[in-house]
């Protein structure tokens, strides 16, 4: 196993010091620093536009990643890019073209990613691996933080990884949902390398720094 990236998501921060809370969470230790966009249609919520976004990005050491959680997400992958964030993640259940909306990621100079919803079928994405440098699997379903892990979940991050190891591509398989130090270890077990954590992370009682090494060592642990 490759080393576990832990990733916060800036959905629990504090809106009105965006910036100071990404420069808390590089000094934490972070490996990127993914946004939520939410466009209240695709998922009920609104959060961040490009502009906030690219607001904060001078306050960061390490990459921002782009969720976009958007119902036309072609429209405004320039504008994420432009933002500052060097991996931008669409929904197979958003894109009428999958193929091509990953491939023009790519063209626009980021990594590219597909998410899937926790009932979206993992052979959705078994043709767009070539043009894909992540996966993530969904273990709620999007719109809101604070979601209970979904275990049901873990049969298809496993496929999910045995689809990238028998590719050969270096494709990182993220998860999304729930994650703390007690569900981040089925999820690592499962073949997940990359963790999204925010409410859980925010609420730790040692600091951000010490969950931060606590869900990579709960990780490590557990692919051991």
């Amino acid at each position: 196993m490759t080393e576990p990236l832990v990733v916060p998501s800036v959905l629990p921060a504090d809106f009105a010091r965006l910036g100071e809370e990404v420069r808390e969470l590089c000094e934490a230790g972070v490996d990127r620093i993914q946004w939520d966009v939410m466009d209240g249609v695709f998922v009920p919520n609104l959060t961040f536009g490009p502009d906030v976004i690219a607001a904060a990005r001078p306050y960061s050491t390490v990459g921002f990643e782009a969720h976009l959680m958007v119902v036309e997400p072609d429209e405004l992958l320039g504008r994420y890019v432009d933002a500052g964030c060097e991996l931008v993640i669409v929904h197979a259940e958003a894109c009428r073209h999958l193929h091509r909306t990953l491939a023009r990621i790519r063209d626009l100079g980021a990594r590219s990613g597909v998410a899937l919803n926790p009932h979206t079928p993992v052979d959705t994405v078994a043709h767009v691996l070539a043009e894909t440098d992540l996966v993530l699997a969904m273990t709620v379903n999007p719109g809101f933080g604070g979601q209970a892990y979904l275990a049901a979940v873990e049969p298809k991050i496993a496929r999910l990884r045995r689809m990238i190891d028998e590719s050969g591509r270096p494709i990182e398989l993220e998860v999304d949902g729930g994650v703390t130090d007690k569900t981040i270890r089925a999820a690592s077990a499962a073949g997940a390398d990359v963790f999204i954590s925010g409410s859980w992370m925010y609420a730790y009682p040692d600091g951000k720094a010490a969950a931060v090494k606590r869900l990579r060592a709960a990780a490590k642990e557990e692919a051991a």
